[in-house]
């Protein structure tokens, strides 16, 4: 092993998916073995790294390499159960790369992990009869996984994304309602499963496939109902401009518009309540209106969203109300109504209580909305200026943003006071710029 493939060993090993670009590009072997002879590819797997997964097969660590064990990094990442890691071990063209046998031999595999499920899995592969500890796992960053560990094994139980994920790949077209149990299988919205079949139904575009998909929301279960409209939501996201992205668009609004008058449960209502509001639907006020007092915080939080702006007085009086609600949530959605509106004498004191709210949550949307809003007035601007001395940073930033977007002169100030931002995770944040603009205007040298 030459000094640069053991420091990229050592990089593996530590995670670090940087420096093993670094290496890779200084001309570390991509199928360089680590100390147990092994290629480092299943080292990146067996840690479930995706992203030093996907830097050594982009490299060209071989996925498709008979082990000693007769397993394959490709076959080690579909035990090891999770979605992420699989895909960026499988590569680019699996379809035309593998061989007919191969792809079998990865689909059976993927099937006995999904059918036979990883605990009962890992307990046969271990032999050993003790406890099995379970741990929540993050899959990306907005999707969790649960992690099984046994006889000095882990997995994670991500395996019907990874066969979902498997099958589109070979261009095999799954059952819609076997892709919908696969979602719904943990009862969990936000599990890597779920966004698998999501992603896949979304991508899946034929009238066939939508009729069998939209008929679950008639189902007596809630959760294949939410499923239903999470698809609705993400295809509203990812559609384009087509002939028949519009016929998609009108089948959608149609059907939401009639599934919104009888749906009970509340989290579903309020999944369709955001999708009507993400449509643009027509009756979104009286919509909104109708559900201002619903029994359910999830329902009364996305009320807000269904009325335009600026707000007519039938739904500022509504959002007057919800400033008040028990919930939280359901305030944070009303001050970000508010707080874009140029308010009345009335109006003001309820958005400068919802500024100084116990609740964060609240606290915080209230200052983003008050930043960017259309009222100017002194007492508003005062009450930005108290924000800076909040303990959260990001009130912090909104309230200099505020003032500076007022042309303030305590801005320079302000934005001393927000502290050191990481410009990684804000790169897209205008708040980052305020101060910038703010000495463009107001500065001679600007």
């Amino acid at each position: 092993m030459t000094e640069r493939d053991a420091a990229l060993a050592a990089a593996v090993r530590a995670g670090d998916a940087e420096r093993v670009r670094g290496l890779l590009a200084a001309g570390a072997a991509p199928y360089a073995a680590a100390e147990d002879g092994l290629p480092v590819l299943c080292a990146a797997v067996a840690a479930c790294d995706a992203a030093v997964v996907e830097a050594l097969v982009e490299a060209g660590a071989d996925p498709d390499r008979r082990l000693p064990d007769g397993t394959t990094p490709l076959l080690r990442a579909i035990g090891g159960g999770s979605p992420a890691v699989f895909e960026a071990t499988l590569g680019s063209e699996p379809r035309l790369r593998l061989a007919p046998e191969r792809r079998e031999e990865l689909l059976t595999a993927a099937r006995a992990w999904y059918e036979e499920g990883p605990q009962a899995r890992l307990r046969y592969l271990t032999g050993d009869p003790g406890p099995v500890r379970t741990r929540p796992v993050p899959e990306g960053e907005y999707r969790t996984l649960t992690e099984f560990t046994l006889g000095g094994r882990r997995v994670r139980d991500g395996h019907g994304g990874i066969l979902t994920g498997l099958e589109w790949a070979f261009r095999i077209m799954t059952q819609p309602g076997e892709l919908v149990a696969r979602a719904v299988r943990h009862g969990d919205p936000e599990h890597a499963d779920w966004w698998a079949s999501e992603w896949i139904l979304t991508e899946r575009r034929s009238a066939e496939t939508w009729a069998e998909v939209v008929a679950f929301h008639r189902h007596p279960d809630p959760l294949p109902r939410l499923f239903v409209a999470d698809v609705l939501s993400l295809q509203t996201l990812t559609e384009g401009l087509t002939q028949h992205a519009r016929w998609y668009a009108r089948e959608r609004l149609t059907l939401l518009g009639t599934w919104v008058e009888v749906e009970d449960d509340g989290v579903v209502l309020a999944r369709l309540l955001r999708a009507l509001s993400d449509e643009g639907f027509p009756g979104a006020e009286a919509l909104g209106l109708r559900h201002a007092g619903h029994a359910d915080a999830r329902v009364r939080r996305e009320v807000p969203n269904l009325f335009a702006r600026p707000l007519t007085p039938r739904t500022a009086e509504a959002v007057r109300d919800l400033c008040h609600d028990p919930d939280a949530g359901v305030r944070a959605a009303a001050a970000e109504a508010l707080g874009g509106e140029a308010l009345s004498a009335e109006d003001r004191p309820l958005l400068l209580a919802l500024l100084e709210d116990a609740d964060p949550q609240v606290a915080s949307q209230a200052a983003y909305a008050t930043a960017r809003g259309a009222d100017r007035s002194p007492q508003i601007t005062e009450a930005l200026a108290r924000l800076l001395g909040a303990d959260d940073q990001d009130v912090r930033l909104s309230a200099a943003y505020g003032l500076a977007l007022r042309d303030d002169p305590r801005t320079p100030d302000a934005y001393a006071r927000v502290g050191p931002l990481g410009r990684t995770e804000r790169e897209c944040d205008s708040r980052v710029d305020g101060l910038w603009r703010w000495k463009l205007r107001n500065e001679p040298s600007g």
